[in-house]
């Protein structure tokens, strides 16, 4: 016990264990704010172990004896070349894609690859810089991400929304269509499809359309349902 007390290394390691898990802690909280699957605790074990193979790599390659008859080189962060490329897997894992072919978790993966760097740069000395790339990351994601979104281009603006009705005339599709550009829904992709039901044919149209992010899932059904033509409406915000 002496040892390790006395041992500056030691000291010097565990600060920097304590420093990489505090700062993933800060990435940790906003993606569990989020109700993200990746929270406090997957951050944590993921900037500190990649600190302690950081660590590890470094001190092997400078503390490994030289020998006469072998010339050894080795490279300080080989390990840690590991972990940025190992670390795919888990970022891979969080990335889904859903029924309407929107895809989400790509944020929350690179998260993921994001603590792996935290740690990697805590456990290389490089404390400072990971301090002020934890704060940018936070910064762009909770202030300037938002900001852009209310006051950047049009584009950014809106978001896509997939649209599936029941319409029982076919002359309505025209109808619905035209009243949608003129309430700023940018329609993107139109399907039509028959459903017979008993002795006539409805027709179910899905669209996916753009829209101003103001614009909430209830005040559009409550918009398209005032729609005297439309007999069902199902409606989703896409990621």
């Amino acid at each position: 016990m002496e040892f390790f007390m006395n041992d500056t290394f030691s000291v010097e390691v565990l600060l920097k264990l304590i420093i990489a898990a505090t700062l993933s802690l800060i990435i940790g909280i906003e993606r569990e704010l989020k109700k993200k699957p990746v929270g406090l605790k997957t951050s944590l074990v993921i900037a500190t172990f990649s600190c302690l193979l950081t660590i590890i790599s470094i001190e092997t390659a400078y503390s490994t004896p030289a020998r006469n008859d072998i010339n050894i080189t080795m490279d300080p962060l080989r390990l840690a070349a590991q972990v940025v490329s190992g670390i795919g897997f888990l970022g891979a894992g969080v990335i889904l894609r859903k029924g309407n072919d929107s895809i989400t978790g790509l944020t929350t993966a690179a998260m993921i690859w994001g603590a792996a760097g935290i740690g990697i740069a805590v456990g290389a000395g490089f404390y400072f810089q990971a301090f002020v790339t934890v704060v940018i990351v936070v910064i762009g994601i909770e202030l300037l991400a938002p900001f852009l979104l209310k006051i950047g281009p049009r584009r950014l603006r809106m978001r896509e929304v997939s649209l599936k009705i029941l319409i029982s005339e076919v002359s309505h599709i025209e109808t619905l269509i035209t009243y949608m550009k003129e309430h700023d829904m940018m329609v993107e992709n139109i399907r039509i499809k028959d459903i017979p039901y008993h002795t006539k044919d409805f027709h179910e149209v899905d669209i996916r359309f753009s829209t101003y992010r103001n614009n909430n899932t209830v005040s559009l059904y409550n918009t398209l349902h005032t729609l005297t033509y439309i007999e069902r409406i199902e409606i989703e915000y896409l990621a």
